[in-house]
């Protein structure tokens, strides 16, 4: 790197002094000039291409460096996604998908706004179709480490300055101003500025008619320059996106992929007489040779006897009016491998973990040592867990016992499962189902309503929800802003509801009278999480048992920590 800056240095140093020397024979000292000037190019490409493989290097350093943390535990600085937590989704912030040391916060490795919103979105989707195609996709983004990291550390060096939506919305209303009879304009033009110029060398005419012509081409470069400036503002803002995602479209199609899913983005790039990535260095190179109008040497020679700025302002107009309609598509593609390649890595960083096998056997979940995939693996205890469609469990048990951290366990394998995502489980047989949970309400100052009255929102929206289609619903300790005496009677009355509709859940509560349901309900399961006093010193085995909680821990932890 630094040869390469002195010897651009000595290579300017002696074009000056070749040209001092010579400047009385202008013909010698304008060879000297261009010779100059085409060697250091040379070596500022070249230089340029070197910093760009070290700029990457560094990335792929860096990418390893952060796993490294990530799988020490260390990855709470990451970017949370709170900006895609919805209080009104079916589950997302029940289950603590988004936020500190939440699953998203985990799992993303996105360096693409769009990447990370389209990652955001497929654990928000609720979506139960296709859920083999995502397995299988995610299977083989998997198998290919080096592919995905060398994908992540060229799009991380996108620097983004204009948002894809704006870009898109921006191609599309573009009104061109430069008319198609101007296409030969510039190049007819340059050839009798040649000719002139070469005159001039021979002394065949004076160089003051080159001068003249030089000022004749500025004049009507001139004509379009409001224009141009208005165009050339918007494009600088461009030209570094379209250059990388040049770079990433490449890796996409010179990759060879077999699952469908995969092949079908693939296939959505393909053009019919050029690759998406040469399309988009096209347009890139146009952008960068625009922005050369900077070059005070290009803008005055390269206007004045070229036209250049007419004739590249032709030629990104061009291409926007050719391929604007496709740009969303290929942004898209770019989108999608890099929110997928976040699952796959993933995927890659558990292989322990299996992909549930998808069935439309009558349990809904059939699963052998469930655990949190957030909990470290030497702390957590997993749980066997067999729950048939339309039926619904009743979990008790004491306070701390685990009975949240399950729900959200249970939760977490519908999501993933439905992503196409592989579960922390040692096996599991699902019949796909979408999720919907009430764990987590809270009152609102601003809507002027009480704990109780969004309490009451929330389940009607569940109500609602399973009116038109099947869920798998996971309630923890509702009616809890209402008298005990109360809450027993609604939060039965309620569970009756959902039975008679036949839907199939999970309900945690410290109301044991909720658990006589079983002896009126077949559909009712009740089950619960234990604790016991060993030593003065409370114990949990944290163990999913089938039955009715005996032992609560409330006056005992009041006592325990001297509050009472």
């Amino acid at each position: 790197m630094t040869a390469f800056s002195t010897f651009r240095i000595l290579v300017f140093l002696a074009t000056c002094l070749g040209i001092y020397l010579f400047y009385k024979q202008w013909q010698v000292a304008s060879v000297i000039g261009v010779l100059g000037i085409a060697i250091f190019v040379l070596l500022l490409t070249k230089y340029t291409d070197i910093k760009a493989k070290r700029e990457l290097h560094k990335k792929l350093v860096t990418i390893n460096e952060e796993e490294l943390k990530i799988a020490s535990g260390d990855f709470h600085s990451r970017p949370q996604g709170l900006e895609y937590q919805n209080p009104t989704h079916f589950y997302s912030l029940d289950i603590d998908l988004f936020g500190r040391g939440s699953f998203f916060q985990f799992i993303n490795r996105t360096s693409i706004n769009e990447g990370t919103k389209k990652l955001a979105d497929e654990l928000t989707a609720n979506n139960i179709e296709s859920i083999k195609l995502r397995q299988d996709a995610i299977k083989e983004l998997a198998s290919k480490p080096e592919w995905r990291q060398l994908y992540l550390a060229t799009a991380s060096l996108i620097k983004v300055e204009t948002e894809a939506k704006k870009i898109i919305n921006w191609l599309n209303v573009y009104k061109p101003f430069i008319t198609k009879p101007m296409r030969w304009f510039p190049l007819v033009f340059s050839l009798i500025s040649l000719t002139l110029i070469v005159m001039a060398f021979l002394k065949q005419l004076d160089a003051y008619a080159a001068f003249f012509w030089l000022l004749f081409g500025l004049a009507i470069v001139g004509f379009y320059l409001k224009r141009i400036n208005i165009l050339a503002s918007n494009t600088d803002k461009l030209k570094d996106t379209f250059k990388q995602y040049s770079f990433l479209l490449n890796q996409i199609e010179n990759e060879s992929f077999a699952s469908e899913l995969l092949k079908q983005k693939q296939q959505q790039i393909q053009s019919e007489n050029k690759k998406a990535s040469v399309i988009f260095a096209e347009f890139s190179k146009h952008l960068d040779a625009l922005d050369n109008r900077n070059n005070f040497i290009s803008a005055i020679f390269g206007n004045g006897f070229m036209l250049t700025d007419i004739k590249n302002s032709y030629h990104i107009e061009q291409w926007i009016s050719k391929h604007h309609n496709k740009v969303s598509d290929w942004f898209e593609v770019v989108s999608f491998f890099d929110a997928y390649n976040s699952l796959g890595n993933y995927a890659f960083n558990h292989p322990q973990y299996v992909y549930p096998n998808i069935t439309k056997d009558k349990a809904t979940i059939n699963a052998k040592k469930l655990g949190h995939p957030l909990l470290k693996t030497e702390k957590r205890i997993d749980n066997d867990l067999l729950i048939e469609n339309e039926q619904f469990f009743i979990v008790t048990g004491a306070n701390m016992a685990g009975k949240s951290t399950f729900l959200r366990t249970v939760s977490l394998h519908i999501v993933m499962a439905n992503v196409g995502l592989p579960v922390c489980a040692s096996s599991s047989e699902y019949n796909p189902v979408k999720l919907i949970t009430s764990m987590r309400t809270s009152d609102s100052l601003t809507d002027d309503s009480s704990y109780f009255f969004s309490e009451l929102t929330r389940l009607k929206f569940i109500v609602d929800a399973i009116q038109k289609e099947p869920y798998f619903i996971i309630l923890d300790e509702i009616l809890k802003g209402t008298n005990s005496t109360d809450k027993a009677i609604g939060s039965r009355k309620f569970v009756e509801k959902l039975v008679a509709s036949k839907a199939t859940g999970i309900i945690a509560t410290h109301d044991l009278s909720l658990c006589e349901i079983e002896k009126e309900l077949e559909e009712v399961k009740n089950y619960y999480f234990d604790a016991e006093i060993i030593n003065d010193e409370l114990h949990f085995d944290y163990t999913f048992k089938a039955g009715v909680c005996k032992n609560m821990n409330a006056s005992f932890l009041l006592k325990k920590m001297e509050i009472v």
